[in-house]
């Protein structure tokens, strides 16, 4: 009995290790340990994973570098950031680093302030986006028959709507200002996120735990939030840095076609300003390339963050990634290992 005890291990991450009864021990030494420590040590391990991780860790410096520019922005550049303070069309010099606009104001200043804008309207955008997509995934998942009915096609429709020419006539006919703009790109962002999480929570509601935790009466609140919701956290945060990356992209997008609200300073409404200048025309690449290159890098530093979550909660990246590492291994010390 105590031998057929002692051999039975589980396969299954998450769950308790075989124990000796009378070593209170495992098989290999170590001591038994219950499964809530397992679920401990994952979440550790992902963090450990993000932390250990060379994208991530690229990804959040960059991403850290245009946050604290954007939160310093009055105290680098307590003046209006439009007022006029050159020669128009001046080139960069020691006194203005990315040189002046056609109007002879300060690029540097403008791509600093922009930052404040954008990066607020693209976090604001994804945390909304995100937030719609999780309530309405995991009530369609959970309750299922009617409501989710219901709601896939409320969310199938907006997939179907097409995206630009929904975001110009809505922002067209509603008033300008970053209020609109937020309104306008989660309204017409949250459906994709919604089918993600929506599918990933129906893969988790057939899982035992979660009927056993519908068996002894648990809330359909405490389910969703406290039993399913946690078991989606990488794909969750996936969702959000693509949703982010959209609300930048998409704003700036809009305020290029001038749909924004010319009178904030964005990257944006640099660009807007930039085209409406003649800056391309007159070569003056120094007005649009700081905007454009800023909205490149923030994207590009998420989309690097989002590739390490994947790569760190994927076990076939992760088999891809050891392999890598072991094949850069010179082969004497592979041998010796």
């Amino acid at each position: 009995m105590t031998t057929s005890i002692a051999n039975t291990a589980s396969s299954l991450p998450g769950e308790t290790r075989a124990v000796d009864p009378l070593t209170g021990k495992t098989p290999d030494g170590g001591a038994g340990l219950p499964s809530g420590g397992s679920v401990r040590r994952s979440n550790q391990g992902l963090v450990h994973g993000l932390l250990t991780n060379k994208k991530a860790m690229t990804g959040a410096a960059i991403l850290l570098v245009f946050i604290a520019l954007a939160l310093l922005a009055p105290v680098l550049y307590p003046d209006n950031p439009s007022k006029i303070t050159g020669m128009a069309s001046q080139e960069p010099d020691a006194e203005f680093w990315l040189g002046t606009t056609a109007k002879g104001q300060d690029v540097l200043a403008l791509t600093i302030h922009g930052a404040r804008s954008s990066l607020f309207v693209g976090l604001t955008v994804g945390f909304a986006s995100t937030f719609i997509g999780i309530l309405v995934g995991l009530a369609s998942a959970y309750f299922g028959k009617f409501i989710d009915e219901a709601l896939s096609l409320t969310t199938n429709v907006f997939l179907l709507l097409p995206g630009l020419p929904l975001l110009v006539i809505l922002a067209a006919f509603l008033p300008p200002g970053l209020g609109t703009v937020i309104l306008v790109l989660v309204v017409t962002g949250w459906a994709g996120s919604a089918r993600v999480l929506r599918s990933q929570a129906l893969s988790i509601r057939s899982k035992d735990f979660v009927a056993a935790a519908v068996v002894t009466g648990e809330r359909p609140l405490r389910i969703m939030f406290g039993e399913i919701l946690p078991n989606m956290a990488s794909i969750v945060m996936g969702t959000l840095l693509a949703c982010i990356i959209y609300g930048i992209g998409a704003q700036a997008g809009l305020e290029f076609l001038g749909l924004g609200d010319v009178s904030t300073v964005s990257w944006g409404n640099n660009l807007y300003w930039a085209g409406n200048e003649g800056a391309l025309l007159t070569g003056s690449w120094w007005v649009f390339v700081p905007s454009g290159l800023c909205i490149a890098l923030v994207a590009f530093s998420l989309a690097l963050i989002n590739y390490a979550v994947d790569e760190v909660t994927n076990p076939r990246l992760r088999k891809i990634r050891k392999t890598a590492k072991t094949n850069q291994i010179p082969t004497g010390k592979r041998a010796a290992a």
